[in-house]
């Protein structure tokens, strides 16, 4: 019986997922947006899924993590922005892509610390122009953000590490307690040194697959995506939890709890 696992259907997150893919493989893939990850996890569709890291902290049952692997950021994301309105201060109404949730709370966390703003909030799909025609700014995550890199926006990431100093986690794998024994832990492990060996072939795939050029997708793989998950990120992924409960996007910050392995 495979692992089933819950995986995140962006590009950023190919370098996880590629080597884990062929026949022989202990797991069961399937992809969807980081929202609906997380409700098939809750839901025990999946046995284990990459999850936006607040759903971790929200999460009625506790969860375990998959050490040494995230999806992260030391700085400047690219792929998570704020686009609308250049002067935050005007910022009234924000329009949030609905396949979000930790992007939609650290947004929350860094209006109120850098700028303090609390604006009103709606939740819509990853559509700009019509975010935009019902709000000031609008976020957007992940792969839509690339057809509008050249639009005035605000990266997170690079918000996140004026605001903080450390890295940002947007997700990693987790799941229930009993979910994963040792030894898939190394196979999950090994598929992301394996992943990391291949970001030429997935940008390539990808520009053939969507269009746009393989060189931009492999320097934002290489340059801009993080996948480790050592004491920096966890330093990162602590403060975002603290002030994530002190504005109000959880009921308490999480103890962070890690699957053996072995």
């Amino acid at each position: 019986m495979k692992v089933r696992l819950g995986a995140v259907s962006f590009l950023n997150t190919r370098p996880l997922t590629v080597a884990l893919e062929q026949e022989h493989a202990p797991f069961a893939l399937s992809y969807a947006v980081p929202a609906v990850c997380a409700d098939e996890l809750r839901a025990g569709q999946v046995d284990l899924g990459l999850i936006p890291a607040i759903e971790y902290a929200r999460s009625p049952e506790p969860y375990y993590i998959v050490p040494g692997i995230s999806l992260a950021c030391r700085g400047e994301v690219l792929s998570v922005r704020l686009f609308g309105e250049r002067d935050p201060g005007k910022i009234r109404r924000v329009a949030l892509d609905q396949s979000s949730r930790t992007s939609a709370a650290l947004l929350r966390i860094l209006l109120r610390e850098l700028y303090q703003l609390d604006p009103e909030f709606i939740t819509a799909p990853p559509d700009l122009d019509a975010m935009l025609a019902r709000a000031d700014a609008a976020l957007l995550i992940g792969d839509p953000v690339f057809r509008y890199r050249q639009h005035p926006s605000l990266d997170l990431g690079q918000l996140w590490r004026e605001l903080t100093g450390l890295p940002f986690v947007f997700a990693f794998w987790t799941g229930r307690r009993d979910a994963l024994p040792p030894h898939l832990v190394k196979v999950l492990v090994q598929a992301k040194a394996e992943g990391w060996g291949r970001i030429g072939e997935i940008a390539r795939d990808h520009a053939r697959q969507h269009g746009g050029e393989a060189s931009f997708y492999q320097h934002y793989l290489e340059h801009h995506m993080h996948y480790e998950l050592g004491e920096a990120e966890l330093a990162g992924l602590r403060e975002y939890y603290r002030l994530a409960q002190v504005h109000g996007q959880i009921e308490a910050a999480p103890p962070l709890r890690f699957y053996a392995t072995d």
